[in-house]
C-alpha cells in the first residue's frame, strides 16, 4: 500500500525527529559453508531486515542443492500458505535443513531486534511460494529459486538465487515461468508485536493505555451507560501497482487526539484483514473510542509495515515530539506531528503511509475520502452498552 507519489515527495522534505533509526538499504551475502556443520546466515542485529532476509534467502537457495531438503520444503509450501522457517529447519530429519537451522534461529533473532521487538516476539521468518501460478511447476519437481520479500515497492527487479548461489534479476512486472519461494518477516505478528511496543512506550510516558481494538455487534441494543465509539463499517484503499512478488499488506492504524488528562494521546488499531489493495472490507471495528478523549474530535493515521518498520524507533520519534504539544483549550490536529515524527527510514524507498483522516467527529457518519486520496472509510457513531 502507498500513497500518492505527490504527497510521498512531499512529506520526505519534512524535517524528522533526530531520534529516527535510519536503516541501511541493500542486500547482504549469506555464506554457503558454516561452522560445526551449520550453515550460516550472517546478519547483525543492527542490519535491516530486508538485508537478513536477503542473507537467508541466499543461504536457503543453497541448501536447496540436497533433494530430500528440497523435497520437504516442496512439500511444506505446497500445504501452507506461509511456513514458519525455523520450525522447518528445527524440525528437519535431512542433513541440510539441519545444517540450516542454527542459522535460520539466527537470523530470527536479528530480524526481531532490527524491528525492535526483542526475543519475545518468537520466530518470524516465513517461506511460501510466490504466486499461486507457480504450484504445478513447482509441484512437478522444478527447482525453485529463493528471494527476499522486498521493502520497495517501486523496485524494478527482484534478487534471486538458485542452489548454486548464483544471483538472477526478475522483473518485478512479469511473474516468472520457474517457481520462486520468497522468504520474509511474518507481518502480522510484526504488527502485533509492534503495537505492544508502541503501547509500552506511550504508557510509559502518561501518553495513553489503549484496549485492543474489538470487532462488536453492531445490533447490540442501546443502553444508558457504557462508552460512544466510531465504528468503522467499511474501508478500501486504492489500487497501487505492486511487484508479482508482493504478500499480503499488514496495516494499523494509529490514532491521535487529546486524552482526558490534556495530554496528547496515541492509540494503536491492528487490522490484519485489510490485506488487498482495490477491495472492500466490512471489518465492524471500533476505530474511536471516545472515553479516551477530551475532545469530541480526533485523527487517523494509517501505516503499513513494509518490512523494516523497526517499531522502537517509531514509538521513540512519537514520544518525543508528541510530549512538546500542550492542550490550548481547544481541538488541535495531531496527525501532521504524528507524521513528523516518523522515523526517516519510513519515507526512503518503501513508502509504509497508507493514508490520514482529519477532525473525525463523535457524531461523524458515512464515507470519508482520506487526506492522500489513497482510501475511503465508512464510519458510524455506535453506542457499546455496559454489562
Amino acid at each position: 500500500m502507498s500513497a500518492t507519489t505527490s504527497l510521498r515527495a512531499t512529506l520526505i522534505g519534512v524535517v524528522l525527529s533526530a531520534t529516527a533509526l535510519i536503516p541501511l538499504q541493500g542486500t547482504a551475502s549469506a555464506a554457503p559453508n558454516g561452522h560445526a556443520g551449520t550453515t550460516a546466515v550472517p546478519a547483525a542485529a543492527t542490519a535491516p531486515v530486508a538485508g537478513i532476509e536477503d542473507a537467508t534467502a541466499h543461504a536457503l537457495a543453497g541448501s536447496l542443492a540436497d533433494p530430500s531438503w528440497r523435497r520437504q520444503v516442496r512439500n511444506a509450501v505446497l500445504a501452507e500458505d506461509s511456513v514458519d522457517l525455523r520450525a522447518l529447519t528445527g524440525a528437519s530429519a535431512t542433513s541440510a535443513g539441519r545444517r540450516l537451522a542454527a542459522g535460520v534461529a539466527a537470523a530470527d533473532r536479528d530480524a526481531a531486534a532490527a524491528k525492535g521487538l526483542g526475543a519475545g516476539a518468537g520466530s518470524l521468518l516465513r517461506v511460501r511460494l510466490a504466486d499461486p501460478s507457480m504450484e504445478a511447476r513447482l509441484a512437478g519437481g522444478t527447482a525453485p529459486w529463493v528471494a527476499a520479500a522486498p521493502s520497495d515497492d517501486d523496485g524494478a527487479a527482484i534478487t534471486a538465487y538458485d542452489s548454486s548461489g548464483t544471483a538472477h534479476a526478475l522483473s518485478a512486472d512479469a511473474v516468472p515461468d520457474r517457481p520462486v519461494l520468497v522468504v520474509g518477516v511474518d507481518g502480522a505478528k510484526a504488527v502485533t508485536e509492534g503495537m505492544k511496543v508502541v503501547d509500552k512506550a506511550l504508557k510509559a510516558r502518561g501518553l495513553a493505555v489503549p484496549a485492543p481494538a474489538a470487532e462488536v455487534a453492531p445490533t447490540a441494543s442501546a443502553s444508558a451507560t457504557g462508552i460512544d465509539t466510531t465504528l468503522i463499517n467499511s474501508v478500501r484503499v486504492s489500487d497501487v501497482k505492486e511487484p508479482w512478488i508482493k504478500g499480503d499488506a499488514e496495516i494499523f492504524t494509529l490514532v491521535t487526539g487529546f486524552g482526558t488528562d490534556g495530554k496528547p494521546r496515541v492509540d494503536t488499531v491492528e487490522m490484519p484483514y485489510l490485506n488487498d489493495e482495490d477491495t472492500t472490507y466490512y471489518p465492524n471495528q471500533v476505530l474511536v473510542n471516545w472515553s479516551n478523549y477530551k475532545y469530541d474530535m480526533a485523527d487517523a493515521v494509517m501505516m503499513e509495515d513494509d518490512g523494516d518498520t523497526n517499531y522502537q524507533a517509531l514509538a521513540k520519534a512519537i514520544v518525543t515530539v508528541l510530549l512538546t504539544i500542550t492542550d490550548q483549550g481547544a481541538y488541535i490536529p495531531l496527525a501532521d506531528a504524528l507524521l513528523d515524527a516518523i522515523p526517516a527510514s519510513w519515507w526512503t524507498d518503501d513508502p509504509d503511509y497508507v493514508d490520514s483522516w482529519y477532525t473525525l467527529a463523535r457524531t461523524t457518519s458515512g464515507t470519508r475520502n482520506g487526506a492522500a486520496a489513497n482510501g475511503w472509510i465508512n464510519v458510524s457513531p455506535y453506542h457499546v452498552p455496559a454489562l
